[in-house]
């Protein structure tokens, strides 16, 4: 690349940088970008550039695949209701090691490393998330309901210029430990901060009309439209609690919510900075 050709490229993000100055961008974080050190450096890099040229970055994040992975150390099998992990009590201790500790730290670690400041926070900290239990058919255990959301450390840690990190746990008001879904969680905090955007990362390139054909990705979406796309079989499967997170944060206050496919490089800043973008955008 010549350097007529990198100028052009800035010249070009120049509009998208100015329209996001100052503003709040919540990540969810998560799937195969996550998993594969390439990617994980990607976005990385991407959240890192985003705080640099003036953007107020939040990175909430899962980590479903390192808590597989000790609990088979530990000796127990993973059990699953509708997307939703079966937590009982020793599970729920090792989740909050494996999330508000070793993931969390990681992330903390990489962002720093790239040139970042960070910091690692999870729901249980100045009682960022508070929740209940699930209540539904099946008894999941210690998986909660998010009821309140505290946002104060959130912007006390954007105004002395950290990325805050976070882990989706949250406290009851008995002493309880909940382990949320990190979409959900994603979603609340990014309401409750009247964020300009919610990024969800996921392991697909969108909404596809066809899910056997990326050239059927749906671009756009009034949030309106959700229940005809429902209804018509298009919104389906495991991709109804991910759109149904973003018409949560959309009719909350965010101003959109986008659905990326994580395992591209530099997806975020190819949907941010760019005139096509790259997922699926409900507004």
């Amino acid at each position: 690349m010549d350097n007529n050709t990198r100028a052009e490229i800035l010249i070009q993000a120049m509009p998208y940088i100015q329209k996001n100055y100052g503003k709040t961008i919540v990540v969810k974080y998560g799937g195969n970008a996550m998993q594969s050190e390439e990617l994980k450096q990607a976005v990385m890099d991407d959240i890192v550039l985003m705080q640099l040229v003036g953007i107020n970055v939040v990175l909430v994040h899962g980590g479903g695949p390192e808590i597989n992975e000790m609990l088979i150390k530990t000796g127990k099998k993973s059990k699953f209701v509708d997307g939703l992990r079966v937590t009982d009590k020793e599970t729920i201790d090792i989740v909050q090691q494996v999330l508000a500790g070793k993931v969390n730290k990681s992330l903390v670690q990489h962002l720093t490393q790239s040139g970042g400041r960070a910091i690692g926070l999870c729901g249980l900290d100045g009682k960022m998330l508070m929740a209940k239990k699930l209540e539904g058919e099946n008894d999941l255990g210690y998986v909660g309901q998010i009821e309140s959301v505290n946002p104060l450390i959130i912007m006390d840690s954007l105004k002395n210029g950290y990325i805050p990190v976070i882990s989706t746990i949250a406290g009851g008001k008995n002493g309880e430990v909940y382990n949320i879904n990190a979409d959900l969680a994603a979603a609340r905090i990014a309401a409750k901060l009247s964020a300009k955007k919610l990024i969800l990362m996921t392991d697909v390139r969108g909404l596809l009309r066809n899910v056997k054909d990326e050239s059927t990705l749906v671009s756009t979406v009034n949030v309106s439209d959700v229940p005809s796309l429902k209804k018509d079989g298009i919104i389906k499967g495991g991709m109804i609690p991910k759109i149904d997170c973003c018409v949560e944060a959309v009719r909350s206050g965010v101003g959109r919510a986008h659905i990326l496919d994580g395992r591209l490089k530099h997806s975020i800043l190819l949907e941010l900075f760019s005139d096509e973008g790259i997922g699926t955008m409900l507004y």
